[in-house]
């Protein structure tokens, strides 16, 4: 078996479990409330966030859709819980990139999220990743307002 093989299988496994386990499900009291669908496919997000002082202290997804959506808005909340906005918005802007297959600043740690790279091969699944980090880049500029 090849490398690619190798690695293909680890980031199937890795985009499965955090959709089999999610990450940060639920919901917060008292925070930043982002809904948002995908019509093509019928995925859909709920995102709460608390943020402070610049801060993402706390992100939490619900919502239903395929195992890609799911495990992209786990692997976000993730990413993002103790980051400040801009980090936040930049991690975005990375996975953004990753999933147009561009060029992208591989000198910061993606950690699980570099599972879903291999999404970008599929054109119709891109929407299905970048839900929950749309979702995300509305709250935080709707908090720079």
């Amino acid at each position: 078996m090849s490398f690619n093989n190798n690695l293909d299988t680890l980031y199937r496994q890795v985009i499965m479990d955090h959709y089999k386990n999610p990450r940060n499900k639920g919901a917060l009291e008292d925070s930043l409330t982002i809904d948002m669908n995908n019509p093509t496919c019928g995925d859909r997000i709920h995102l709460t966030l608390k943020i402070e002082d610049g801060k993402v202290t706390d992100a939490k997804f619900d919502g239903e859709g395929c195992s890609i959506s799911m495990a992209s808005a786990s692997m976000m909340t993730q990413a993002i819980k103790g980051q400040d906005t801009e980090t936040a918005l930049k991690l975005s802007e990375i996975f953004s990139d990753m999933m147009q297959g561009k060029e992208y600043d591989d000198t910061i740690d993606l950690g699980d999220i570099e599972a879903l790279q291999g999404v970008s091969k599929f054109p119709a699944r891109i929407k299905c990743a970048t839900l929950s980090w749309k979702a995300m880049e509305k709250g935080v500029h709707s908090q720079e307002q």
